[in-house]
């Protein structure tokens, strides 16, 4: 239509009709005028006279005196016309665009936005012929738009050393608002803004400004396409970095959020911040925190060893009391008053030792490495074991004791009974100390929920003593309170063993509660839940499955737990391994301590170290000390021959059944005709030679006394260097074993070991060398092993577990030697 106009312009003004009926069809206002003055219109539409809220030409010229000066309004008139003829002589088609100001006939100012277009015409000389809308309201969206914008750009420049924004993310228009920063920062800046497009601005300044470490994530992550991305998820977010200056790095943080531009687009401001000083004293935070906690961990090694040097001190002199008292009270001519004493000195010993074991408990506990076991076991066994020592000491002290079931409890639980004992021995000993005759201790068990295959049972101890005062119960679970601190000279206490019950019974799950009133007794309420199991009686060649103890080993955690839970309940405990290295650390432990495991359950196919090299290395290190079957899900056909030559004993195919597994058992068993719990040959040890390294005189003595019982022959070495001297000497295979104290002067145990293993003669690699220490822990057991030593024994030592720990490594030395004859 513009087209058509204009070739009809250049005509006369006979051809005005047909320009009417052009401006007719038009949806929006159009009028033509010349250019020179007065700028008298030639046409305008009924569109334009609505604009102007006139009803027709009349009304119209009548408001605006049919020019185009009097249809703007005055304050407008010459801003626009020099626009205008601006535009149109910098512009080859002759456009102009302008926005102005009109007043209606009701008085009402209104904008108009005005698309024109200048022509030369031979009838009326330079025309202008114009489109004009109302966008009164559109202005003022876009004047609020800009409002907006403008809070937050003044916000954001109050905020940030520098601020972008990306004024229009499909033309990537690209703005820089302010900068504080360094000169040469701010220069690089601008530099980069001058690029038409973010992307080449994003790369330019990223390359320039940014540490080299940083620079290929910071082009991923101030990327428009990630931007975007983020931003469909939420209106803000931040990107870190640093700059590598000569000074070190210097770290800065870019904040982008998401602002509404005019016209519905979308833009993003990036506000940029020197960060230095927050991330310094964040990483010296961080570093504090490091430092505070390898000295944390330090603290709690150096608690670890002070105990572990502190039980030693501790159980050395004990062992001595224990030894003597025993040996003691083998003397049938003693007098009843002297054998009275005697038997207090063993119960206080006994008690001596019991709150060591609290002490080391309580070190367990809080170093997280006091664990579960996970057995079948015999609830009425384990609850006879409880009321035969309760009623002793009840007795004692002319208390009364009962204990009673309510409703039905099960013979046969899965769980941990001998934490579950000491929980419930804990709290019974420390009624009973606190009741005086003629008092009463009352034991009340039932069962008050079951789901599943899991029962929930609670224990009641209730007694009639001196009570609790209510101002002292929140505290009574904390370690090292007493409620009187004259109690512990009266009653005998380190205010550890309720502490220790409730870690126990919360690593059990479990909950414990008090009640008590001063004068009147005090009841505890201890509240487990155990699995249930169905107790067949079984019994494999003549062996209780209660007697046996298993490895698992996997590399599959989700199966090495199933064939656990499927060992638990045949009710044979079972102790798990997730690789080869792993089961052999665990063998070697349970080796050194003589007390093998019975059986060896291997995962065929494992990383490096599969289940056929693990029983060649079990086999060539144990000998006939474990039997070993095979796991496997797969055909094992191919590996039969090569596993029966290394020693397997059978194989079992995944997944785990109890059935199959006790049927296997059965099966081995008959064939080898022997227990699963295999008897080892035992060497006689009348007449062996045996070197005793112990620096304490009493303990050696003891030990003398013990050893010659048995007839053997002892030689006495004060410390290390001694023994490894008394060893040098002696002709080769003169002595049959070494005991060995781990502590001693000049030498200690370790260092002996160590030093005998490595002498040039040919006993010094079989004789076997026995730890015979108070160092309890499994790391005093590892570091025994380390150096070559076959056994560790804890004190106080049982004297049948010496013994017979010495005939089975002397066994196996003479053995080895015949072998070698």
């Amino acid at each position: 239509a513009a087209h058509m106009l204009e070739k009809n312009l250049e005509l006369n003004d006979q051809m005005l009709e047909f320009v009417e009926e052009v401006g007719r069809c038009m949806p929006g206002g159009f009028f033509i005028y010349k250019a020179e003055q007065p700028e008298e219109l030639l046409y305008a539409n009924q569109a334009c006279f609505d604009i102007f809220g006139c009803s027709d030409l009349n009304e119209f010229k009548t408001l605006t005196g049919y020019t185009f000066k009097g249809m703007v309004c005055p304050e407008d008139y010459s801003g626009i016309t020099a626009s205008v003829k601006e535009q149109v002589t910098a512009n080859e088609d002759k456009t102009d665009y302008v926005e102005y100001r009109i007043t209606r006939k009701d008085g009402a100012v209104r904008w108009v936005d005005d698309y024109g277009r200048y022509t030369e015409t031979e009838t009326y000389g330079g025309v202008y012929y114009v489109f004009i809308s109302d966008i009164t309201e559109k202005r003022a969206m876009r004047e609020k738009d800009k409002q907006v914008q403008e809070a937050v750009i003044r916000t954001l420049t109050n905020t940030y050393n520098t601020v972008w924004l990306i004024s229009d993310v499909e033309t990537e228009t690209c703005e820089l608002f302010h900068t504080d920063m360094d000169s040469a920062h701010a220069e690089a800046i601008r530099n980069a803004l001058s690029h038409a497009k973010y992307t080449d601005t994003k790369t330019e300044y990223v390359s320039t400004m940014v540490a080299e470490e940083d620079q290929e994530r910071m082009q991923e992550q101030i990327s428009l396409p990630y931007i975007l991305e983020q931003f469909s998820e939420r209106d803000r977010f931040s990107v870190s970095y640093s700059r590598a200056l000569k000074s070190g790095p210097r770290y800065y943080r870019i904040d982008f959020g998401k602002v509404r531009m005019p016209e519905g687009r979308t833009g993003v401001t990036m506000g940029f911040l020197d960060v230095d000083d927050e991330v310094r004293k964040e990483q010296a935070y961080h570093n504090t925190l490091s430092a505070a906690l390898a000295s944390a961990e330090e603290a709690n090694r150096a608690k670890t060893a002070f105990l572990s040097s502190m039980s030693h001190e501790i159980r050395t002199p004990m062992n001595a009391i224990i030894g003597l008292d025993s040996l003691a009270l083998r003397d049938e001519t003693l007098s009843d008053t002297t054998r009275e004493y005697l038997e207090k000195i063993s119960g206080s010993a006994k008690h001596l030792l019991g709150l060591i074991n609290d002490i080391l408990d309580m070190s367990r506990i809080e170093s997280g490495r006091l664990a579960l076991r996970k057995e079948e076991f015999s609830f009425s066994s384990m609850l006879e074991q409880i009321n035969t020592m309760v009623m002793a000491q009840c007795s004692d002290k002319g208390l009364s004791f009962e204990c009673h079931i309510n409703g039905h409890v099960d013979d046969y639980y899965i769980g941990d009974d001998m934490k579950l004992k000491q929980v419930l021995i804990n709290i019974l000993s420390s009624a009973i100390k606190f009741t005086d005759a003629p008092g009463s201790i009352t034991l009340l068990i039932e069962r008050i929920n079951i789901y599943g295959d899991q029962s929930t049972l609670r224990f009641s101890v209730k007694d009639t003593g001196i009570g609790i005062d209510q101002s002292f119960l929140p505290k009574i679970f904390e370690s090292f309170t007493q409620e009187d601190a004259s109690r512990s000279s009266k009653y005998g206490s380190t205010g550890l063993g309720l502490a220790i019950t409730k870690n126990i019974v919360e690593l059990m799950n479990g909950t414990i509660s008090v009640e008590s009133e001063k004068g009147v007794g005090t009841e505890f309420t201890v509240v487990v839940t155990m699995k249930n199991c169905e107790h067949p009686n079984l019994e494999i060649a003549d062996i209780s499955t209660q007697d046996l103890h298993i490895l698992v080993v996997d590399d599959d955690p989700i199966a090495c737990e199933h064939a656990a839970i499927v060992m638990d309940e045949a009710g044979i405990r079972a102790d798990t391994a997730l690789s080869g290295q792993e089961a052999l650390r665990k063998l070697e432990l349970r080796h050194a301590k003589h007390e093998p495991y019975n059986l060896v359950l291997l995962d065929w196919k494992m990383p490096d170290m599969d289940g056929l090299e693990t029983a060649g290395v079990i086999r060539s290190k144990y000998s006939n000390e474990t039997t070993v079957i095979i796991l496997t899900a797969y055909n094992w056909d191919e590996i039969m021959d090569e596993a029966l030559h290394i020693g397997v004993d059978s194989f079992l195919s995944k997944p785990l059944f109890a059935s199959s597994v006790i049927d296997e058992f059965e099966r081995i068993a008959r064939k080898n005709n022997m227990s699963f719990i295999r008897k080892k040959h035992r060497a006689n040890l009348k007449g062996r030679h045996i070197l005793l390294a112990e620096d304490i005189f009493i303990n050696a003595e003891i030990m003398k006394e013990i050893l010659t019982m048995r007839e053997a022959v002892i030689d006495h070495a004060e410390n290390g260097r001694i023994a490894l001297e008394m060893f040098e000497k002696s002709d080769p295979g003169h002595y049959d074993a070494v005991l060995m104290d781990v502590r001693m002067p000049v030498m200690d145990g370790l260092e002996t070991a160590k030093a005998i293993r490595s002498l040039d003669r040919e006993d010094a690699g079989s004789v076997p060398i026995i730890a015979l220490t108070a160092n309890a822990f499994d790391e005093d057991v590892q570091r025994s092993l380390q150096v070559g030593m076959n056994a560790h024994l804890s004190k106080p030592v049982e004297l049948e577990h010496l013994y017979q720990t010495l005939q089975e490594l002397i066994w196996e030395k003479d053995r080895a030697k015949d072998a070698e004859a």
